[in-house]
């Protein structure tokens, strides 16, 4: 079970986390796909997409046009089900290797305070549903993968939620709920833009996580 993209949230404060690098140590959907497809086809995959990445750092194409032709070299064609399963077993036996220590503390840090916890990540919903659930996020904005008569076509059902997209998808979720979006924690360029949009942006690699002490029951902050 996922959590709903949809899901309005009432007025209060959020905290919005990006996933790969910043709660994991490495980038989450490369690990899943060599999980699900196998060494061999992973790295035949990784050299059949090297002209779209060469154009996606040259500016020739955009960087969720490279996405979908790895996973199409890669995944096309697997059932719904299929990946769906991948996905539950890739949560419970995989994923958890790859998760910062300190990040589960961090997140544990602002339940205990009240806060509302958001996940905003280019990686596809299909398995980070299942993770942000069991530690307590409220919703996922993510990428989704198009499924088309059960089977996984190789393209994307919704615009890469990468850079400026963290945003607008942050922004209709928020709706007219007046929330606000008090942390926002990322590593790369990719969550500048959301990291501007909070009130309170922390980068990897740019110091320490900042204290909480600060930040009582996010329900006073509401």
């Amino acid at each position: 079970m996922t959590i709903s993209n949809s899901a309005t949230p009432q007025a209060g404060t959020c905290v919005a986390f990006d996933f790969d690098g910043t709660i994991t140590t490495t980038d989450s959907l490369r690990d899943f796909v060599r999980y699900q497809v196998g060494n061999r086809r992973f790295l035949i995959g990784g050299l059949l997409v090297l002209p779209w990445l060469v154009g996606m750092y040259t500016g020739l194409c955009k960087r969720a046009e490279a996405k979908a032709r790895f996973l199409a070299l890669t995944l096309r064609g697997r059932t719904q089900v299929e990946l769906e399963e991948a996905a539950v077993r890739y949560v419970a036996e995989r994923l958890p290797t790859l998760i910062r220590p300190e990040m589960l503390d961090r997140i544990e840090e602002h339940k205990r305070l009240g806060h509302r916890l958001v996940l905003v990540s280019a990686s596809p919903t299909l398995y980070l549903g299942h993770w942000a659930q069991a530690a307590g996020f409220e919703a996922v904005l993510a990428t989704q993968l198009e499924f088309r008569d059960g089977r996984f076509t190789g393209r994307l059902a919704s615009p890469n939620c990468w850079g400026p997209e963290k945003v607008r998808q942050l922004q209709h979720w928020l709706g007219d709920a007046r929330g606000r979006v008090l942390f926002a924690y990322g590593d790369s360029r990719g969550d500048q833009e959301m990291l501007a949009f909070a009130e309170h942006g922390w980068l990897r690699g740019l110091g320490a996580l900042p204290s909480l002490d600060a930040w009582p029951d996010g329900l006073h902050h509401g």
